[in-house]
């Protein structure tokens, strides 16, 4: 197939794009920058120009495409205070690629999310996200428009990807803890650190999109955890004892001020299954769970950069 891949050039991506190559597809991706499309050819594919806010060229590249998988959001303005901002584009670059599938029973897989999805319980892909009208409600209304294509004629699908999608080169939540930390001088979690986040290292993470593609039923829901949940007690226990810092708790209603934009997720609990998933699509994870991947040195070699 030839699939057309936004975020491309990103940190799954990048990923994503030889996965799908060595699987035997033509990729084409989306690329903003001239380093972006540098990359992609480099890597086998080929680069089309443009952003989110480039809705012909999405239409256009997606119509003439066997397929559509969308990984691409506007993390540069969500990590910046504008959510509601990027979950909004998000949604227009959705719907017009569903506008240019329409009828042709091809695929299209997007990215969301898990954490906080169903607080305090191990959520299951049955579990329906709330949309409340929250700036995060936004994203979870985009899935369920993307899931209502399938009515559409389109073969439609929704990866809820773990919060901590790991690996070499990570500049993600990990990333992130770990340069509060060193700059703080103290790894911290909130509270009791008891709550659980999933987790799926980056190239069982891309696996799932390429398996999604090549065989999701439309209007499935997948979820993408290697690991039901990993206290963050855990996690700032190793993040502490590699930069040779005290581990402490951090009082919830301290979080925000230690841990800036992150604070307002690290005390949620949202453990989550993929046993549905590992059914449809014989999804069978492989990579390192993220204890194990945090140990292996790769976060702590160069400082890494807060979001």
């Amino acid at each position: 197939m030839r699939i057309f891949v936004t975020g491309a050039s990103g940190w799954l991506g990048s990923a994503l794009v030889p996965d799908l190559i060595d699987g035997g597809h033509q990729v084409v991706g989306l690329a903003r920058s001239d380093a972006s499309a540098a990359a992609l050819t480099a890597a086998g594919a080929e680069a089309v120009r443009g952003t989110l806010d480039d809705l012909d060229v999405l239409g256009g590249t997606a119509a003439a495409s066997d397929g559509v998988v969308h990984l691409a959001f506007r993390h540069d303005i969500a990590f910046t205070g504008d959510f509601r901002g990027a979950a909004e584009a998000d949604r227009r670059a959705v719907d017009t690629l569903g506008d240019a599938l329409a009828g042709t029973g091809r695929p299209l897989v997007i990215a969301s999310g898990l954490i906080g999805l169903k607080p305090g319980h191990v959520s299951t892909e049955r579990d329906v996200p709330a949309v409340d009208g929250s700036p995060a409600s936004v994203r979870a209304a985009t899935a369920a428009a993307a899931l209502a294509l399938a009515s559409r004629g389109v073969r439609s699908s929704v990866v809820r990807l773990s919060p901590t999608c790991h690996g070499e080169g990570d500049n993600g939540f990990m990333a992130t803890l770990v340069a509060i930390a060193r700059a703080e001088g103290v790894s911290g979690y909130v509270g009791d650190g008891a709550n659980r986040w999933p987790a799926v290292h980056r190239l069982d993470a891309a696996r799932l999109f390429r398996l999604a593609v090549e065989k999701a039923p439309a209007g499935s829901v997948l979820h993408g955890a290697a690991e039901e949940g990993v206290t963050l007690r855990a996690v700032a226990e190793v993040i502490g004892r590699h930069l040779d810092v005290p581990v402490a708790a951090v009082a919830p209603e301290a979080a925000a001020e230690h841990f800036t934009w992150l604070g307002g997720f690290l005390g949620l609990d949202s453990p989550a299954s993929n046993a549905l998933t590992r059914e449809l699509l014989d999804w069978r994870p492989a990579g390192p769970g993220l204890l194990e991947d945090l140990d292996a040195g790769h976060y702590f070699r160069t400082p890494a950069t807060a979001l």
